[in-house]
C-alpha cells in the first residue's frame, strides 16, 4: 500500500507542475484559452490524486490487538495477590498490561491501581 501512495503523490506532483506550466503558457504569444482549461483540468486531476492518496490505507491503520507474552527465566511461582483496599484475593485475569505497566482491577471493590513489586531484602 505504501508504494501505491508514493506513486499517486508523484503523479499528482507532475500533474500540478504541468498544470502550472500550461497556465503560464496560456499567457504567452502563442497561448490560447484552451491552455487555461487544460491547466484547470490537470490541477483538478492533481488534487483528486492527492485526495485518494491520503485516503488510501485508512482502513488498515485501524486499532490492532497486541498480545504480550512474558517469558520468565527459571521456575517462577506466583504468590497470592491481595487487594490493597479490601483484602480480596486477586487472580491473574485481574492483572492487565496498560501502557507497559501492570494494572490490577479488584473484582470485589472495583479499585484500580498499578501493581508494584516490593523489594526482597
Amino acid at each position: 500500500m505504501k508504494s501505491g501512495k508514493i506513486i499517486l503523490f508523484i503523479l499528482a506532483a507532475f500533474s500540478l507542475i504541468f498544470s502550472f506550466l500550461f497556465f503560464l503558457g496560456a499567457g504567452g504569444q502563442t497561448g490560447s484559452a484552451g491552455y487555461i482549461w487544460f491547466a484547470v483540468g490537470l490541477a483538478a486531476v492533481g488534487f483528486i490524486l492527492i485526495f485518494f492518496a491520503t485516503r488510501m490505507g485508512a482502513a488498515s491503520d485501524a486499532a490492532q490487538n497486541v498480545t504480550v507474552n512474558i517469558d520468565l527465566p527459571g521456575e517462577v511461582g506466583m504468590d497470592t495477590i491481595k487487594c490493597t483496599s479490601c483484602g480480596g484475593t486477586l487472580s491473574e485475569k485481574d492483572v492487565k498490561l496498560v501502557a507497559g505497566a501492570p494494572v490490577v482491577t479488584c473484582p470485589f471493590c472495583g479499585t484500580t491501581y498499578q501493581l508494584t513489586e516490593a523489594p526482597k531484602w
